[in-house]
């Protein structure tokens, strides 16, 4: 009968550890595979650039290095982001190819305290090369204002972007741009918004165990104090 008494507590102590201590082990798991898939994307974004493919995809071909040659015509939108060096406006451009193809360039931030005139915005140019990456950004959603009486966006739509511009929805992120005095400092592309909480996550699994575990000794405590 005594036994019986202990049993309960310690069959639901293992059994709770085991599952808590379980999915801290999945979420290691889950880590190393966040791992790997950081390390292809840094991998590909190095990569030596491309020529523009005829018919990006944005699944097989997101991150793609590539560099174009043509002219900006003067025409961008800005997009307003905050970020932890204060807010900024990105500048994506419209872009026509050395082939006739007309796609948009991020060319990067300029600050976004400042007035947005002729001085901050894009010049048409000719003879430009851009080196960067092929990225459909998803930052828009429900919650995201439309565009303001400025044409400022407050989130990269590549889709909603392209019908402004007239272009192509193929969006490249700037790393270089070949042009004297560039409004825009490039931003290029990183992992670094990428989450990976999973560490995060398996710590919290592995606390829960060892509470459910000293729980389980307390009331194993308290169930022989009974007796005695």
């Amino acid at each position: 009968m005594a036994l019986r008494r202990f049993l309960f507590p310690v069959v639901i102590g293992i059994a709770g550890c085991g599952v808590l201590s379980g999915l801290g082990i999945w979420q290691l798991q889950r880590l190393a595979w966040k791992e790997g898939v950081l390390a292809e994307i840094e991998a590909r974004i190095a990569a030596d650039p491309i020529g523009l493919p005829v018919a990006p995809d944005r699944e097989t071909e997101r991150y793609l290095p590539v560099a174009v040659v043509g002219a900006f015509d003067g025409r961008d939108i800005p997009v307003f982001k905050s970020r932890e060096g204060g807010p900024v406006y990105r500048l994506v451009a419209a872009f026509e190819t050395e082939d006739g193809r007309r796609i948009m360039v991020d060319r990067g931030g300029i600050d976004g305290t400042g007035p947005l005139d002729a001085s901050t915005r894009t010049a048409a140019a000719t003879d430009v090369t851009v080196t960067g990456n092929l990225h459909w950004p998803e930052e828009v959603d429900t919650w995201t204002p439309e565009p303001d009486a400025r044409g400022v966006f407050f989130g990269r739509d590549v889709a909603r972007m392209a019908e402004v511009l007239g272009t192509e929805p193929v969006l490249v992120i700037a790393r270089e741009v070949s042009v004297n005095d560039p409004p825009a400092t490039p931003l290029p592309v990183t992992t670094e918004g990428i989450p990976n909480n999973h560490l995060g996550y398996a710590v919290q699994w592995f606390g829960l165990a060892l509470v459910w575990a000293g729980m389980t000794l307390f009331l194993l405590w308290r169930t022989a104090r009974r007796q005695n």
